[in-house]
């Protein structure tokens, strides 16, 4: 049943040859099975699967219900769910049960969707690797002494071995598209306030964007026109109409333009990642589309600009985990000094410490035009040349990591080397455009993403080139030998 493509899954189950009980015990089961050794969930929620599943039924039994009610589905432990730990992967967060429903949450809920669990991530989605958790490092199904990625290693995992179908994201500096390259499956980040950040755990507020990871581009706008749409709650949620991200996956690709950036093919992408890509791009000129190079001359400035911005926002979010009012609370404080200091000290790990530090100090009397206003005209700077280069092209294509996978431990020692695997990412957030990972190759068995990027509200014809491609190639059917 794993196997099966999320739209074989809910022709069957509107047929009735399929119960939806059945399709999540499968699942409860495998996640039983395999994921001890991948450490993917932080909690699994068996009972509230099973009486999502016979409701989801129940509602299918009776003609009602949409194209995913009853397909099971894993959530980023970043979105509250009703009455289920939300850590963030902290152990800040160790003790709260959510009180209620993230919009993302909320609106797959209206279609019956079993929730699986919740899956691990770098503490607040500070992370390139999923090795900050509270919980354990989460491993890569295709090699366990290699990372998954992150911060949303634990989505990408669990579809990459199969123990979900469908899992949410989010993506901050690249946390949907780098874990979904390093674990060889599709991923979706879309434009900044198409997806609702309501009941989302903040990192920056400016930057994250929920998403899907899936199998397919065809499962990914099946899952995004699901969770997307304008929400009153959200103050940066995006009032255009919602785009029908299923209307053109099949239309040809044809005469489209597509723009290869020639500065991402420089020093520091490995030979291999550079081999993947460039087969990938003569791919798609084999189908028609017309390869054009372009230019973003200020690429290299988008990694110090972010870790600046994103800290800066972080440093005042993560300002309301004070262990008074939630989360995690030192034993025996001796007064309210030592309460917020000593709770801080034990709750944060060490990549979220260093993230507030640097936020505060940029954001300091005498370094703010220094640092933190100079990151924002880079910023519009970076913004700017993705403008030019749209103006050449209808989509950009690249490399979404400059590696494969590295392994376990390699980088957790040294935070710039593990910040600069970020490197194609981050610009795509700084933009706030739309991007997307797909399975392109490997390099030493390890999974290597094609990166999509599209200009503002172009999801569709990012999902159209996606899935174009996936029909002439079958990267994305591909799962780790251990996991079939």
């Amino acid at each position: 049943m794993h196997t099966l493509s999320i739209g074989e899954m809910s022709a069957q189950l509107k047929s009735r040859s399929l119960k939806s009980v059945d399709l999540t015990q499968h699942y409860l089961n495998r996640i039983a099975k395999f994921d001890t050794e991948i450490n993917a969930f932080i909690t699994v929620t068996p009972e509230l699967a099973m009486e999502m599943a016979k409701k989801a039924d129940k509602m299918l039994d009776e003609g009602r219900g949409g194209l995913l009610t009853g397909i099971p589905i894993a959530h980023k432990d970043i979105f509250c769910v009703d009455g289920v730990k939300t850590t963030c992967g902290s152990k800040m967060l160790g003790n709260f049960i959510a009180p209620y429903d993230a919009t993302v949450v909320e609106k797959l809920k209206e279609s019956a969707m079993p929730i699986l669990g919740k899956t691990n991530m770098d503490e607040f989605a500070m992370g390139s690797s999923s090795e900050s958790s509270y919980y354990g490092a989460t491993k890569n199904p295709w090699d366990l002494n290699a990372v998954p990625g992150g911060s949303s290693g634990g989505a990408a995992a669990v579809i990459a071995a199969g123990l979900a179908p469908l899992a949410t994201g989010t993506d901050t500096g690249g946390s949907i598209r780098q874990p979904a390259s390093f674990c060889g499956v599709t991923g979706i980040k879309p434009t900044y306030g198409t997806v609702s950040r309501y009941g989302m755990i903040a990192y920056a507020s400016s930057f994250d964007q929920g998403g899907p990871i899936t199998r397919s581009a065809e499962d990914s706008a099946w899952l995004l026109d699901a969770m997307a749409g304008f929400d009153d709650r959200d103050s940066t949620s995006s009032e255009l109409d919602k785009q029908d991200f299923l209307a053109d996956l099949n239309k040809p690709i044809k005469g489209l333009k597509i723009g290869v950036p020639k500065e991402y093919f420089g020093e520091g992408l490995d030979t291999g990642v550079a081999e993947v890509i460039n087969k990938a791009i003569a791919q798609l000129g084999k189908q028609g589309a017309e390869i054009v190079e372009v230019s973003l001359p200020n690429k290299d400035l988008a990694v110090p600009a972010y870790y600046v911005l994103a800290p800066a926002e972080a440093s005042s979010n993560l300002s309301r985990f004070d262990a008074v009012r939630y989360g995690y609370r030192c034993d025996n404080p001796q007064d309210l000094e030592d309460l917020y200091t000593r709770s801080r000290s034990e709750g944060f790990g060490a990549e979220v410490k260093r993230r507030i530090m640097v936020g505060a100090y940029a954001l300091s009397a005498g370094y703010y035009d220094a640092y933190y206003l100079k990151a924002q005209k880079i910023r519009r700077i970076v913004r700017d040349d993705f403008t030019k280069a749209f103006a050449q092209c209808d989509v950009i294509v690249g490399p979404v990591a400059p590696t494969p996978a590295f392994n376990l431990g390699e980088k957790s020692s040294d935070p710039i080397s593990m910040y600069l695997a970020d490197l194609y990412t981050i610009p795509v957030n700084l933009a706030g455009i739309p991007a997307m990972s797909v399975p392109a190759g490997e390099v030493n068995n390890l999974p290597v993403g094609l990166h999509l990027i599209g200009n503002y509200h172009s999801e569709a014809k990012l999902l159209n080139v996606a899935h174009q491609y996936q029909q002439a190639t079958n990267w994305h059917k591909k799962m780790p030998e251990d996991y079939k």
